[in-house]
């Protein structure tokens, strides 16, 4: 036999010999065929496997997912921070995580720099701050309630805290019910140690009532007249500055003309509108300051670095000594110098000044950082809001806190005249203390608001978590592994 034939039967006997794969007989019509036996008689059929596309596989380029986690460089850190900060849920926690952590911080400066002056007037070392203490507990309570309130209750409070808060001030003026303090005729007696300065809460009451009243004006298109924006707004506003002045509170009277500014130029005010009330306050201010030698001189003790001769400027002077010998972490709690009776209101105006001398510079930009971050969600609820009265009431009071820290913070760096305003939430004042906690609730309910922050706190709740987690677990049939 020729090798080409040889060659032939063998390839056709090793064909032969190859067990070939089982294949499923045809099964009759309307019988299916049992899982296992049908993928095993398309395999046998030669049917092939859908292809993955190259580079899928276990360790592939396809299989690679970005890295989120360490590295990156800023530009990963920039675009993480952003991130976080358009959340729903920002404001509302940088409101009040940062408010809180004023307070408590506060509470723990005001103790530190208040023991001496207690025991100077016979007091135990922790009366200033047991005070406080009383004051912040009730505060937390006016938060709480006031984070809780809908919109509408708000705007229905805002007539009747104008009425309340007018008539205390008009009390004040009344000989024999009014008290005077450091000059100030601006106190009302409460019995035992407890006194209430009304023209704190007028802040408060110019906020809600100017914005609900300009958020009825807007729905009816009436701010794009100068008159209807004027009025009754600025007469108001006068009138209670004119009850401020009467008692000698200066810088009182300057918190509230910012909050009017404040909430003119969220109206939309025209340039020419709002140039023209500023300059009608800059000269009333000039006329009053001129005519008081005491404002005179708190003037005249801008960027000074030592006192007069003839002790001019202490309270200034000193001031910036604490700063000064803090340092980049300062002396240590409870080690000032310049609270044992060098400094005048080391508890009050001046805290800053005692925070910075045994806090150091950490302490003074982690107050200033606080009070930056305060300011900037209040902007964000005002500026996401659809909400005209929320959008103004949140304007006002991001003014209110914003512009008496400045105003305190320069005085104390010599910046500005010691206008006798405390430092909003941290300085020693029920009476400040009060309605400033009962305005950051308010924020805290403006950001509860928000659409988007109202579903992510909606999830948040452990009842709704475990709804949509039911609903995403797929049920399985018994027989399925």
């Amino acid at each position: 036999m020729p090798a080409d034939e040889r060659f032939a039967v063998r390839r056709e006997s090793a064909r032969a010999s190859v067990p070939r794969p089982l294949t499923a007989a045809p099964a009759p019509a309307g019988v299916p065929l049992p899982p296992g036996l049908a993928l095993r008689g398309r395999l046998a059929t030669g049917a092939r496997r859908p292809e993955a596309p190259r580079g899928s596989g276990r360790g592939g380029p396809g299989s690679r997912t970005p890295r989120t986690g360490r590295g990156g460089g800023p530009r990963r850190a920039y675009e993480r921070a952003r991130r976080a900060w358009d959340r729903p849920l920002t404001a509302y926690y940088v409101i009040l995580g940062s408010s809180l952590l004023i307070t408590v911080l506060g509470l723990v400066m005001v103790y530190s720099a208040s023991m001496i002056k207690a025991l100077d007037i016979s007091k135990p070392a922790t009366y200033f701050f047991g005070k406080q203490f009383l004051a912040a507990v009730i505060g937390g309570g006016l938060m709480l309630i006031a984070a809780r309130m809908p919109v509408k209750l708000h705007r229905g409070l805002a007539y009747p805290i104008l009425m309340v808060t007018v008539f205390l001030m008009v009390l004040v003026q009344v000989p024999g019910i009014g008290m005077s303090v450091n000059g100030n005729q601006n106190w009302l007696y409460l019995g035992g140690p407890f006194q209430l300065q009304p023209s704190e809460f007028g802040k408060l009451a110019l906020i809600l009532w100017g914005a609900d009243l300009l958020a009825r004006k807007q729905d009816k298109r009436l701010l794009t007249q100068w008159k209807h924006m004027l009025v009754p707004l600025v007469p108001v506003a006068f009138m209670l500055l004119g009850l401020i002045m009467l008692g000698g509170d200066m810088g009182t009277a300057i918190i509230l003309t910012a909050i009017l500014f404040g909430l003119l130029w969220l109206a939309g005010a025209p340039t020419r509108l709002f140039a023209g009330v500023l300059g009608f306050a800059v000269v009333i201010g000039f006329v009053l300051i001129r005519t008081s030698p005491n404002r005179m001189s708190r003037l005249a003790c801008m960027g000074v670095s030592e006192p007069d001769p003839e002790g001019g400027c202490w309270q200034a002077a000193h001031g910036i000594y604490a700063l000064a010998s803090g340092g980049w972490f300062g002396s240590g709690l409870g080690a000032s110098v310049e609270k044992w009776g060098q400094l005048p209101e080391p508890h009050t105006d001046f805290i800053f000044a005692i925070t910075g001398e045994e806090l150091g510079l950490a302490g003074t930009l982690s107050v200033l950082a606080l009070f930056a971050a305060l300011g900037y969600a209040g902007i964000r609820v005002a500026g996401r809001t659809e909400d005209p009265f929320v959008r103004y009431a949140a304007g006002g009071v991001t003014t209110w806190i914003t512009a008496q820290a400045v105003i305190n913070i320069g005085a104390v760096l010599g910046l500005l005249p010691i206008a006798g305003v405390p430092l909003p939430l941290f300085s020693y004042g029920g009476s400040a203390l009060l309605p400033t906690m009962f305005a950051v609730g308010l924020m805290i309910a403006f950001a509860r608001e928000d659409p988007a922050a109202k579903a992510a706190l909606a999830m948040r709740k452990p009842g709704v978590r475990w709804k949509t987690m039911r609903r995403r677990v797929k049920k399985r049939s018994s027989g399925e592994r």
